[in-house]
C-alpha cells in the first residue's frame, strides 16, 4: 500500500473563465496564465482573452444594450439591489478571495466586501433619482414645451482598477449600470479572480445575459484593442497603465468616444475606495449618459 502523502500532493489549480452573454466560455485562443496571490503562492489559472473574444464580448453587450436601456429605472436599480442580495450570501467567500489577492488581514478584507455590497445598494438608489438630477423643463420663448432628457452613452468599455480587485471594479462598474448602459469589463491583470466570482454573482442575479462581459487577460492586448473598436461608445479609463494612456485616449479619439479617466494627480495606486466621499459619485454616472433635448409643441 503506498504511503500517505496527502500532504504533499500538487493541488488541481481551478482555472476561472470569462463571462461573456451570461455563460462562461473559455478564451478562443486556449491561453491561460497562472494567478499568483500577493504573497506569489499559486491561486489558480485565468483565460487570457483574446481580441476576438474582445469583439465577441462587444457584439453580445450591444445585442443587450437595447433592452437594458430601455427597463424602467425603477426596474434596474431593483435589480442592482439583487446583486448586493448575493453578494451579501457569499460575503464570506469573497472576503477570503480579496484577502489573498490584495494581501489583506481577514478583518480588512471583510470590510472590503461589505463596502462593496453597500455601493450596489448605493447605486441602485440613483437609477430614478439620476434623471431628475441632471434633466430639466427649460424656459423657451415660444409656444412650446423644451425637455432635456440623460439617456445612456451605450456599450462602455471598463477598464478596472488594477490594485482594488473587488471594490475598485464594483464603484466603476455599478455607475455605468445604474445610467442604463451595458459595459465590457477588462478585469484586473494580476487579481482577476475576485472578478470572476462577481460575475457568478451577477449570472446568479437578475442581470441580463449580456450586460456585463467580463474578460481576463493582458492589458497590453487588449487596452489599445478597446479604445479603437468601432462599436464601444465610452471607455472607463480608471486602471488603464499610465504608459498605455496616451495611445489609448488617442485611438479612442479617433472614433469620437467618451472617456473617463482618473482625475489629473489620483494614483490608482493610492486612491481609498473604502472613502464613500470619494468613491460614491453620481458625477461618475452622469459621464456616461447623453442629454437629449426635445421641443413638444404646447396644445390650445
Amino acid at each position: 500500500m503506498a504511503p500517505d502523502a496527502a500532504d504533499d500532493r500538487i493541488p488541481v489549480l481551478k482555472t476561472y473563465k470569462m463571462y461573456v452573454g451570461g455563460a462562461f466560455p473559455r478564451t478562443e485562443s486556449g491561453r491561460t496564465y497562472l494567478v499568483s496571490g500577493s504573497d506569489d503562492e499559486p491561486l489558480a489559472n485565468a483565460c487570457r482573452a483574446s481580441r476576438k473574444d474582445l469583439r465577441d464580448a462587444v457584439r453580445v453587450a450591444r445585442a443587450a444594450a437595447g433592452g437594458w436601456a430601455g427597463r424602467t429605472a425603477m426596474n434596474r436599480g431593483q435589480i442592482l439591489y439583487r446583486v448586493a442580495e448575493v453578494l451579501e450570501g457569499r460575503a464570506d467567500q469573497f472576503t477570503a478571495e480579496v484577502a489573498a489577492a490584495e494581501g489583506l488581514r481577514v478583518v480588512d478584507a471583510r470590510a472590503v466586501v461589505g463596502r462593496a455590497i453597500d455601493r450596489w445598494v448605493w447605486y441602485a438608489g440613483w437609477t430614478d433619482k439620476i434623471a431628475q438630477v441632471l434633466g430639466s423643463s427649460n424656459p423657451v420663448g415660444a409656444p412650446y414645451f423644451n425637455f432635456t432628457i440623460p439617456e445612456p452613452t451605450g456599450v462602455v468599455g471598463v477598464v478596472a482598477p488594477e490594485r482594488s480587485s473587488l471594490l475598485g471594479l464594483v464603484s466603476r462598474l455599478a455607475p455605468v449600470l445604474a445610467g442604463g448602459n451595458v459595459a465590457v469589463v477588462l478585469a484586473s491583470e494580476t487579481r482577476p479572480l475576485p472578478a470572476i466570482s462577481l460575475a457568478e454573482v451577477l449570472a446568479t442575479s437578475d442581470v441580463p445575459g449580456g450586460v456585463v462581459n467580463i474578460l481576463t487577460g493582458l492589458r497590453t492586448e487588449l487596452v489599445s484593442q478597446m479604445a479603437s473598436h468601432q462599436d464601444i461608445n465610452a471607455i472607463d479609463g480608471w486602471g488603464i497603465p499610465d504608459d498605455l494612456r496616451l495611445a489609448a485616449e488617442q485611438a479612442a479619439a479617433e472614433s469620437v468616444k467618451r472617456v473617463a479617466r482618473r482625475p489629473r494627480g489620483v494614483s490608482d495606486a493610492r486612491f481609498d475606495w473604502l472613502d464613500d466621499r470619494a468613491a460614491e459619485r453620481p458625477e461618475w454616472i452622469a459621464a456616461f449618459l447623453e442629454m437629449k433635448t426635445v421641443w413638444h409643441p404646447i396644445g390650445v
